[in-house]
């Protein structure tokens, strides 16, 4: 018990600790992303915030998992370092015997994983993809600040307003500079208001006219209305069943079992179990030489951990463009890299001495040889003690 509770301890203070580093980190990186995506006019200024939450709760079970097993490499690491996993190896308690301690500490992490990956991950993009469309696909006219002129998206139209209403729907004075080909028209009118149709979005003129002129033959066009309906924008939201694979539920990607759908499923599960094979690949990598005083264990296990989940990544891509099926990618990459933490684990309790059968065979003949003459030397060390006594009687 004393065992268990050292260990965990010092892993739960070590986890702590580089989770808070690591989070720090990422945040930063995200704030200056958004806010840089903000100023570029891809999101709206007031959901900075909200989607800096999003991007964190999504990359969460990748931050979880590394701080995990950089506390575990590192934890272990200081052990071996200052002789401690030497006093346990003397008592008889091996490397494998850290395994217990060690997912006991580990459980909510990976619980907490397994619940961000499938449940939080996709209602997190869900709701970004949701905010970014939303402020994508908003109307020309809620683009346009009051007393500044200001193009579309397409920049076919550059506009200029005084809003008139709380909502950005409703406008007065408006003025409308539109170029389709080689016809260039201008559009005023005393107010306008925005009308929601289906999916689609229509600009509503009341009292203006347009001026039309085409620039090859010189043809001008003059037309005044009382109401004047013009289409702003198409397909306003997207349907659910067009959301990326990343913003579907885990049990929509069942119930459609299409390359891409399986390649999302792939990744999820990979991440899930990519977190417990790194807390056992960690075991094994955490072992370092106390006579040198550096930390190459844990610069090459994270080398590792770059690796594993690099491949993951292309594990997706295989199953994206159908060249693996998803249980041959997973199996295939997990299965492999816990054969691999297992046999590192047998190794280390072997004291690190890897012997083929006639390797072992050749050293166990070396070893009878090496006894046989030591016998013998002892025997002719015996025989000249006895002799030397005789001569001292005589």
């Amino acid at each position: 018990m004393l065992f268990d509770s050292t260990v965990k301890k010092e892993l739960a203070r070590s986890f702590g600790v580089t989770l808070v580093v690591i989070l720090t980190i990422v945040l930063t990186m995200m704030l200056i992303r958004t806010l840089g995506q903000a100023a570029g006019g891809n999101v709206a200024p007031q959901d900075v915030m909200l989607l800096m939450g999003y991007a964190s709760l999504a990359h969460l079970p990748t931050m979880l998992t590394l701080s995990l097993f950089i506390a575990i490499v590192a934890t272990l690491g200081r052990m071996y370092r200052e002789s401690e996993m030497t006093i346990w190896f003397a008592s008889g308690v091996g490397l494998s015997r850290f395994v217990r301690p060690v997912l006991s500490m580990a459980w909510p992490v990976l619980l907490a994983v397994i619940v961000l990956e499938l449940l939080v991950w996709p209602w997190g993009n869900k709701n970004s993809e949701q905010l970014s469309q939303v402020y994508e696909k908003r109307s020309d006219l809620s683009r346009v600040a009051p007393g500044q002129f200001q193009s579309s998206r397409d920049g076919s139209r550059v506009f200029f307003i005084d809003r008139d209403g709380l909502d950005g729907r409703t406008g007065r004075n408006v003025f409308i500079l539109s170029t389709q080909g080689s016809t260039e028209s201008v559009t005023t009118s005393l107010k306008g208001q925005i009308e929601l149709a289906g999916n689609d979005r229509f600009l509503v003129l009341d009292r203006g006219q347009r001026n039309e002129i085409n620039s090859v033959s010189g043809e001008k066009t003059l037309a005044r209305f009382e109401q004047y309906k013009v289409l702003a924008d198409s397909q306003v939201m997207r349907s659910a069943d067009q959301l990326p694979p990343k913003a579907m539920t885990t049990l929509d990607l069942l119930r459609a079992p299409s390359p891409r759908n399986q390649g999302e499923l792939t990744w999820r599960l990979g991440m899930i179990l990519g977190c417990f094979n790194m807390v056992l690949l960690g075991l094994g990598l955490a072992a370092t030489n106390p006579r040198r005083a550096n930390n190459w264990n844990l610069l090459f296990a994270l080398l590792g951990f770059v690796v594993y989940f690099n491949m993951i990544n292309l594990s997706q891509g295989w199953v994206n463009n159908s060249r693996m099926g998803m249980a041959e990618a997973l199996a295939s990459l997990h299965l492999s890299t816990l054969a691999l933490a297992l046999a590192l684990l047998w190794l280390r309790d072997q004291g690190n001495r890897l012997c083929w059968p006639g390797r072992s065979g050749q050293l166990a003949r070396r070893a009878a040889k090496h006894a046989a003459a030591a016998k013998q030397a002892a025997e002719r060390a015996a025989e000249q003690s006895a002799i030397a006594k005789r001569a001292e009687g005589a």
